[in-house]
């Protein structure tokens, strides 16, 4: 809720189960987040595949690199991905993706998006919420991230 007041944006009734479903449901699982996704630049142009570049922190080192991809998302997952295979880290596989937009037709409504991963051990979902769809991806692969780093320790 701080966070939403600090963007200025307005929450309505429909806004609220997925703001509650994000704090109750939010906890990474995580003893620390050790992973940050420092800044991403994501480019979409008519006629030609979108691309982003991404800059993240990993136990304090930074890591760049760009990728283009199907769409925003997938620009941003594959440039992700890059800089964990340059690494040598492994990464679950996104197995589904889902996004729930309160209904209303507001285009600043806030949107959940749930991701499925899978693992080698199984598969768990993280969640992410935001006014914009590939932010709220995006905050859901940070928690994804975490408790993937947490796990391998």
């Amino acid at each position: 809720m701080v966070e939403l007041g600090d963007k200025k944006e307005t929450v309505t009734a429909e806004d609220l189960p997925f703001i509650i479903a994000d704090v109750l449901k939010g906890d990474t699982g995580a003893k620390k987040d050790n992973i940050h996704v420092v800044n991403y630049s994501l480019q979409l142009a008519k006629g030609m595949k979108p691309v982003a570049s991404v800059k993240i922190k990993i136990h304090g080192k930074e890591y760049e690199s760009t990728a283009p991809g199907d769409g925003q998302y997938d620009a941003f997952m594959k440039a992700l991905w890059h800089i964990y295979e340059s690494l040598g880290m492994t990464h679950p596989v996104l197995a589904d993706y889902q996004v729930s937009i309160p209904p209303g037709g507001r285009s600043d409504a806030l949107v959940q998006t749930t991701i499925t991963w899978n693992t080698e051990n199984g598969h768990f979902k993280t969640r992410g919420i935001d006014s914009d769809q590939t932010e709220a991806a995006i905050k859901a692969t940070v928690k994804m991230l975490n408790i993937m780093d947490n796990i391998i320790k």
